[in-house]
């Protein structure tokens, strides 16, 4: 099941504990149209993850905020470090992949790597 997000819910889906994969879409694009019927049979395939859609037409800040220039674009969070954005469309097999890769990512070795930007006070 995929869930859609807003400005609003976003940090919060994307920086809990686990993989959440994030799809960028808009009812306009063809392709992000065929990527969402991919992305959508993928979480039926893991229900152990949080699967998310954000619609671009509809909260074009946060696209924008977060870097996204084209629909689709998928993100991957891990215990809410980024660690996959691409945009365009993947076939589920790739998804499929991408999930294995990043279920066996070393988070400690990306978090040293990747250390959590310090914020001012």
């Amino acid at each position: 099941m995929t869930v859609a997000l807003s400005a609003a819910d976003f940090a919060a889906a994307v920086h809990a504990p686990g993989i959440v994969l994030v799809d960028f879409r808009t009812a306009r694009s063809g392709s992000s149209r065929a990527f969402s019927a991919v992305f959508d049979a993928v979480a039926g395939r893991h229900p152990d993850l949080t699967f998310a859609s954000v619609d671009t037409g509809a909260s074009p800040g946060l696209a924008a905020e977060v870097g996204v220039r084209s629909a689709p674009t998928l993100m991957v969070f891990r215990d809410g470090v980024l660690v996959f954005a691409e945009p365009g469309w993947l076939p589920a097999d790739s998804v499929d992949l991408l999930i294995a890769t990043i279920r066996d990512l070393d988070m400690a070795a990306v978090r040293a790597v990747f250390p959590e930007p310090i914020t001012p006070r």
